[in-house]
């Protein structure tokens, strides 16, 4: 039987993990921390329990097409509901948004700001599904081989489609008329870790898969995803080592032949696959390589808040905008230092699981993206920032909050960089500023290496849960190809 090692246990080792076992490939997959999920985790204290990563579901279509290639059906392992409204937005001045996956009841949210916009957004979803029917499948459905997938006849007929040279914000502006409206539907660039006002419109791609398909949450918390894939794959026979940290991949050859571990074990491979921060693997643990001098992807500074009272306000995911979107993004990327008025965002998962909280009492993941590590000493600076973003959300209405803490964790960029090596704290890896960062991640197939993938949200596709998913699939599909390996039959159909 043939050997694959797996190097991290976040969600696109498991994904990998799980086509290579059913596969019939022996599977060995080293987590340097006590559980799996990568960067997708679980934090439980006082009562109050929170998700540390992805806070919203979407394409879960992915997940289940994973499933059904293990004989898995996602009903069975996990239950999934819809968040109504998404998201609830809200601004300096009280202005309150709801974005609904009802479109006429988000038709009468935008129209209530701005009645010319209905037509905008309508013209926006359509300008969106003609990025996502032009980029879905070569991009993110498939197998990404850089320059040789870019100069596919599809892709160069269609490459005015996915609109590469406008940014985010420019598309926006577009169609959009209200300040709020524009600050609202920019802010889908930084689900990837990036400024909109850098990144091309091809990335309004983004809107159009929550809104179109909807926005989801896993019953019990996030975490439950990777909880359950890893019972699987427990299940479906690979060797899983936990507290395992591998401090090098060996490569003879230049081809990858195992991994080296912190504890001074080799174990031999016939094909790696490297799940962790990518930037970090080939700086790090690849011997051979160097990552790409590519300016990365914001970090972010997190809030970990058990409160002892409710605030009625708070939806399950809730946005408080800051009053000048593009100040926050210079502060981030250009000068390196957090934002004096930052955006805000609040998972209040005790909405949907009134158990994550006692009663009465409310448990709030707080979200600031931040800049990367270097400018500032955060052991230094920390205390004041968090001080700043508590005072910013009792001026957003939650009168007191400091008073009703009863619980608190704090992560900054520094915490971050430590707990998942990646780069300087980076969330997502290189930012998405430009046609080239943002369609010429850190390579799947490091050039010049045989037998080894990278898989993960820093290299491609992209962060996020379907992206993560997808990377897995293309990574063990190439193990599978270079290990003459036939790909386990489709047990059925999702579409």
């Amino acid at each position: 039987m043939q050997h694959v090692v797996i190097v991290g246990g976040g969600l696109g080792g498991l994904a990998a993990a799980l086509r290579l076992r059913a596969a019939g490939v022996a599977v060995t997959l080293f987590e340097k921390n006590a559980t799996l999920g990568g960067k997708m985790a679980q934090v439980v204290q006082h009562g109050f329990r929170f998700d540390t990563g992805p806070s919203l579901f979407t394409m879960p279509w992915v997940v289940e097409e994973l499933l059904a290639s293990v004989g898995r059906k996602l009903a069975d392992e996990l239950t999934i509901k819809p968040v109504d409204p998404t998201c609830r937005y809200q601004w300096p001045d009280g202005t309150r948004l709801d974005a609904w996956s009802d479109l006429p009841k988000l038709l009468k949210e935008i129209e209530h700001l701005e009645p010319a916009d209905v037509a905008g957004f309508l013209g926006f979803m359509a300008f969106s599904a003609q990025i996502y029917q032009a980029a879905a499948e070569p991009f993110l459905l498939e197998p990404f081989q850089g320059l040789r997938t870019m100069l596919q006849p599809r892709l160069l007929r269609d490459v005015w489609k996915i609109a590469p040279l406008k940014t985010v914000d420019q598309a926006v502006r577009h169609y959009f008329k209200h300040p709020y409206l524009r600050q609202l539907f920019n802010r889908y660039a930084t689900y990837n870790g990036s400024s909109p006002y850098r990144s091309p419109a091809t990335f309004c791609i983004i809107p159009y898969v929550e809104i179109a398909q909807g926005g989801w949450y896993i019953d019990g918390g996030m975490y439950q995803l990777a909880a359950t894939l890893g019972r699987i794959v427990g299940e479906m026979g690979v060797d899983i080592q936990l507290n395992s940290l591998v401090s090098e991949v060996i490569v003879t050859n230049k081809t990858a032949t195992g991994v080296r571990l912190s504890d001074g074990r080799t174990i031999n491979a016939d094909y790696v696959i490297v799940n962790a921060d990518a930037m970090y693997a080939l700086d790090q643990l690849i011997p051979t390589t160097k990552a790409p001098n590519h300016e990365l992807a914001c970090s972010g500074f997190v809030l970990l808040l058990g409160v002892n009272r409710d605030y009625a306000q708070l939806q399950h995911h809730n946005i408080f905008f800051s009053g000048d979107y593009a100040a926050e993004f210079r502060a981030i990327f250009e000068h390196g230092v957090p934002a004096v008025d930052p955006t805000i965002y609040i998972a209040a998962t005790c909405r949907s699981n009134p158990e994550h909280a006692p009663a009465g009492m409310l448990n709030l993941f707080v979200l600031v993206n931040a800049p990367v590590t270097g400018r500032v000493n955060w052991q230094r600076e920390a205390t004041a920032y968090r001080d700043l973003v508590v005072r910013r959300l009792e001026q957003h209405g939650l009168v007191g909050l400091n008073q009703t803490i009863i619980s608190e964790t704090m992560l900054t960029p520094a915490d971050l960089a430590s707990m998942t090596n990646a780069q300087r704290g980076s969330l997502y890896g290189p930012a998405s500023h430009g046609l080239q960062a943002a369609f010429l991640r850190p390579a799947n197939q490091p050039a010049g290496l045989h037998n080894l993938a990278l898989v993960g949200g820093a290299t491609h596709p992209g962060g996020g849960i379907p992206l993560v998913l997808l990377s897995g699939k293309a990574g063990a599909r190439w193990a599978m190809q270079r290990l003459g390996v036939a790909e386990k039959p489709k047990l059925g159909t999702i579409f």
